[in-house]
């Protein structure tokens, strides 16, 4: 494929599991002739048809319905929800009935189907088009939740979650849709779903990050070394199922950890995270597991945004509380980001 976009990935995902199986449908709110708010359908309904790829009315609780339907009766259906909080009115469906069909059959019926949502900030959004509501879909037993970090796992975690014989919610990180990469589509660089990954080495603490937050932990990394810190960086890729042998080793290496996520702090899918690891890692911890996160607040004005969401600044203010038995290191934090 060359060099790509996460936008141009993800398109090019969905169309060779349109190609692959006829059971695959696309379908969702402008997902048809304009190809999506963000463009990663476009062309699809050209390649394939209207019964194919096709628009929907504006009724996010219908049209999860209507993926339920027609996943019992034999279909693949990919739905594509415009916008992270724009998913809610379809919560009750998600949660009662798509979550647990398999459950409730007592394994005769499942669900193969994914519901694409694109979430997380840094795009200049207002409220409801900037949410991180990943933790109502991991805390939701029957659903597996999927987050890619790179171009090159956007495509094959799409790869992975259509065929997947179980209900996906497959989370795109917005900031992240136009982020280039280098990929050979003809051979899989990348591990499967259901497994984490390290995407740097390092031996003084872990930094433990998904989705959007993977290229701020990266970046953090990056600094600290400048500092004479070497951080191992660990990229959950999926939230359910967690890889706690990836993470738990990586710990126990560092003997240090910070959980990075976009979401508010309280309640999150960081929260659990830093519970699994202080459980399994406990004996070979140096220090505390922290958090950086955003703030417990409804999504700030689009100028705010910066000081909202966890920046390197705030990554490496919490590195050096974990070196330091003294008061916490405030350096990075002066540059303005809190």
């Amino acid at each position: 494929m060359g060099t790509a976009t996460m936008a141009q990935a993800l398109n090019t995902a969905l169309r060779d599991a349109l190609r692959e199986d006829e059971h695959v449908l696309v379908f969702g709110e402008d997902v048809g002739r304009l190809g999506g708010v963000f463009r990663i359908t476009d062309g699809l309904t050209d390649a394939f048809g209207e019964q194919r790829c096709f628009d929907t009315p504006l009724a996010e609780s219908g049209l999860v319905g209507l993926a339920v339907g027609l996943a019992m009766g034999g279909f693949r259906p990919v739905v594509e929800i415009q916008f992270d909080a724009f998913a809610y009115p379809a919560f009750e469906q998600i949660t009662s009935h798509v979550a647990k069909m398999r459950n409730r059959t007592r394994g005769r019926v499942a669900l193969p189907m994914v519901l694409r949502i694109p979430y997380g900030g840094g795009i200049g959004g207002v409220e409801h088009h900037s949410d991180s509501s990943e933790a109502y879909y991991a805390h939701t037993p029957g659903l597996k939740v999927v987050t890619p970090a790179t171009v090159e796992d956007a495509y094959w975690l799409l790869r992975d979650a259509v065929r997947d014989p179980d209900p996906v919610v497959f989370l795109e990180p917005k900031k992240l849709y136009w982020s280039k990469q280098d990929i050979d589509l003809e051979r899989r660089g990348t591990a499967a779903l259901g497994r984490a990954v390290v995407r740097r080495p390092g031996r003084d603490a872990t930094l433990v990050a998904y989705g959007p937050s993977v290229p701020v932990a990266l970046d953090a990394a990056a600094e600290a070394a400048r500092e004479g810190l070497d951080l191992e960086v660990v990229d959950l890729r999926t939230l359910v199922p967690f890889d706690d042998e990836t993470v738990v080793a990586s710990v126990r290496r560092t003997g240090r950890c910070v959980v990075v996520q976009e979401a508010q702090g309280f309640a999150a899918a960081g929260a659990e995270i830093v519970a699994r690891v202080q459980e399994r890692c406990f004996h070979s911890l140096a220090a505390p597991v922290l958090r950086v996160a955003g703030f417990d607040i409804p999504y700030p004005p689009p100028k705010l945004e910066h000081v909202h969401l966890p920046g390197v600044d705030r990554v490496l203010a919490a590195v050096h509380r974990l070196q330091y038995d003294d008061e916490p290191d405030t350096r990075h934090l002066a540059r303005g980001v809190a």
